[in-house]
């Protein structure tokens, strides 16, 4: 929004066919939006940093597992699901052409084969244009959530951890893992994230979304992705928080 932030939320290019899917797959997932940095804490927060332990925060999943952050990922996955409907409307209307295409093309003449071709590539790269701006506006929306939750949740993080005499605390969301970040590994008891998670659920008020069909609850954001737009520091979490 395991909770990656890149749970598609839209998965638009799944819908196109397989030549869509393979140049729309290409883009790489936003990063993350600015999470505290010592350099943007408050005087007051950086005089309490004293302590001496490191944790790890998934911000990724923090956000994607808040109430809040459910919750507006599910009613943006609501609001896109026309735009899918229509692309996959549009990839089933070029499906059906190659059909034509391949039972028909052998008693077609040249000049009709030719046109049939011509259509089909004509409609893929339409097809392919609209899902890369479909997953363009996914990602702006998605984004635009997670930096207003990351923004009430950063100062909670950073009160977290001079609370609790931690000196660091690392992003180990997916973008930050190795071989795309500096996080190569780290043990699941440096693990935050659930905590914060429960101290902004606490904060927000929000109550959790009634759980769905399959017991699964809430939407997961969409990207692979898909995340937020990264500043400067962001936080973690690779591993299970502890209970």
């Amino acid at each position: 929004m395991k909770p990656k932030f890149v749970y598609s939320l839209m998965a638009v290019v799944v819908l196109v066919s397989a030549t869509a899917l393979a140049q729309a797959g290409g883009a790489s997932a936003p990063a993350l939006p600015a999470a505290p940095s010592s350099a943007s804490d408050p005087p007051a927060l950086g005089a309490n940093a004293t302590g001496s332990k490191i944790g790890a925060i998934n911000v990724e999943q923090a956000i994607v597992a808040s109430n809040e952050g459910q919750r507006d990922f599910d009613v943006l996955s609501k609001k896109l699901e026309p735009k899918q409907n229509e692309l996959k409307g549009h990839s089933d209307e070029i499906e059906a052409l190659k059909k034509q295409l391949n039972t028909q093309g052998p008693n077609m003449n040249d000049e009709a084969k030719a046109g049939l071709s011509r259509q089909i590539e004509q409609k893929q790269k339409a097809l392919e244009r609209q899902a890369q701006d479909a997953q363009e506006d996914a990602r702006t929306q998605e984004n635009e959530i997670a930096q207003r939750i990351l923004q009430k949740m950063a100062p909670l993080i950073v009160k977290y951890a001079t609370e609790n005499g931690f000196g660091m605390i690392i992003d180990t969301s997916s973008n930050n893992q190795w071989p795309n970040g500096p996080v190569l590994w780290h043990g699941a008891a440096l693990d935050i994230t659930k905590q914060v998670v429960d101290a902004y659920n606490a904060q927000s008020g929000i109550a959790p979304p009634p759980p769905k069909s399959g017991g699964a609850t809430g939407a997961k954001p969409s990207g692979t992705i898909s995340k937020p737009a990264a500043p400067a520091t962001k936080p973690p979490a690779t591993q299970a928080p502890p209970k």
